[in-house]
């Protein structure tokens, strides 16, 4: 049997720390929300959604090594290495909101082509045209 020691938080209020850290790095982030960027998935499995963002968001974004914006960039970056448009649109808007500008992302966006190949690249700076001239 193992003795709890009553000053560490339980495993609801870590939950609570995390989601309302999350809440504070979104809030950056995105502000009142995102356009254009319907996701089906979040009405079906939302409590898949919160999960992953109060990992994603409370447990990584806002450790204190990085600030937001350099995290920001870093997601960016490798959302275009990816090929994962759907999510690179929606951190192309939160990026511009914690102060990158839309130079600065494109030029993340061109190097890509360096390390993850110019099809890469290209699609990623097709959805970047999507965010900013939308």
């Amino acid at each position: 049997m193992t003795s709890t020691d009553e000053s560490s938080p339980t495993r609801d209020e870590h939950g609570d720390e995390l989601r309302s850290k999350a809440l504070e790095v979104m809030v950056q982030l995105f502000g009142g929300g995102v356009k254009g960027e319907e996701m089906p998935a979040r009405d079906l499995a939302p409590e898949f959604f919160d999960l992953a963002s109060t990992f994603c968001f409370g447990g990584f974004w806002s450790r204190p090594e990085l600030d937001v914006k350099s995290r920001s960039l870093a997601t960016v970056a490798q959302l275009a290495a990816l090929g994962r448009t759907s999510e690179l649109k929606i951190h192309l808007q939160g990026a511009r909101n914690v102060g990158w500008t839309e130079a600065e992302l494109i030029e993340v966006l061109m190097q890509t082509s360096q390390y993850a190949g110019i099809p890469s690249a290209v699609q990623a700076l097709d959805a970047a045209s999507e965010v900013f001239e939308g």
